[in-house]
């Protein structure tokens, strides 16, 4: 039995009630499902896209349907002037900022021997730069603040590799090496200025690692190419999207204070 977008998002909570939420590549996929979860769980919800205004404004309808305060952001990811433009513009709305996701990312696949120097750059300016200076511009306001949670989007890619992916599996696997460099940063700063409370929410970063993923990109993809995909996983299927969406707010909420510089894997047991 499947499980709609909007039935996941009804099951409400009150994880992170006062809380706000920027989701970079926030208006489909993942990141999507990112939003709704953050929303259901009681957080303003800010989503940030590339091109398709259309699918933002449905997506900032179905949110304020369900009664969240929410708003979307135009920007061009891979630019470092478009990151912070993007981060000051949630904290200008909202007046805050209290959760970052970085989730934006592309694909542009070639084999290696084959990828154009284009191909390399685009893809580790979006998937990889681009979570670094949204991070950059976020954790100061953070950092300043006391409090905040930083969740990078990566992939399976990134820890297994993929045939035509050099530059999409070198992007992911950067976000495990930048998690852990800003978790203990993060940390180490709080320390520095004596503001690591034992019972505070303090700063943190962690990433979560998606497995093959039922979603729009997916779809287009001949069922039988699918089923074989599905045969190599334990769980014997695909992830939903929402699944990924739950760990995400899990991560973000109050009392996971004491989880920092961690690589969460959500495959349904591909890589163990």
């Amino acid at each position: 039995m499947s499980i709609s977008p909007q039935a996941a998002a009804k099951a409400s909570g009150s994880k992170l009630d006062g809380r706000v939420a920027f989701v970079t590549g926030g208006t489909r996929g993942i990141g999507a499902a990112i939003c709704r979860s953050l929303a259901a769980q009681g957080a303003t919800v800010a989503a940030g896209y590339s091109k398709d205004a259309e699918q933002a404004a449905r997506l900032q309808s179905e949110l304020a349907e369900l009664g969240t305060r929410t708003s979307v952001h135009r920007g061009n990811i891979a630019s470092a002037d478009d990151c912070r433009r993007t981060v000051s513009e949630v904290i200008a709305e909202h007046g805050r900022l209290d959760i970052l996701v970085n989730n934006a990312g592309i694909t542009s696949d070639a084999r290696m021997i084959k990828m154009t120097a284009e191909d390399w750059y685009t893809v580790l300016a979006v998937n990889l730069s681009g979570a670094f200076f949204c991070s950059q511009a976020a954790i100061i306001h953070m950092l300043d603040r006391g409090s905040g949670r930083v969740v990078n989007i990566s992939s399976l890619a990134g820890q297994s590799g993929n045939i035509g992916q050099s530059n999409y599996a070198a992007s992911k696997s950067g976000m495990f090496g930048l998690t852990k460099t800003m978790a203990l940063e993060a940390a180490s700063s709080l320390a520095r200025e004596d503001r690591l409370e034992p019972d505070g929410v303090g700063v943190t970063v962690n990433c979560v690692a998606p497995g093959y993923t039922a979603t729009e990109m997916v779809a287009s993809i001949p069922a039988k190419t699918l089923d074989a995909v599905a045969a190599t996983i334990p769980l014997k299927r695909l992830g939903r999207p929402d699944e990924i969406a739950r760990v995400v707010h899990f991560l973000c909420a109050d009392a996971s204070s004491y989880i920092t510089g961690q690589v969460w894997g959500v495959n349904g047991g591909l890589e163990m």
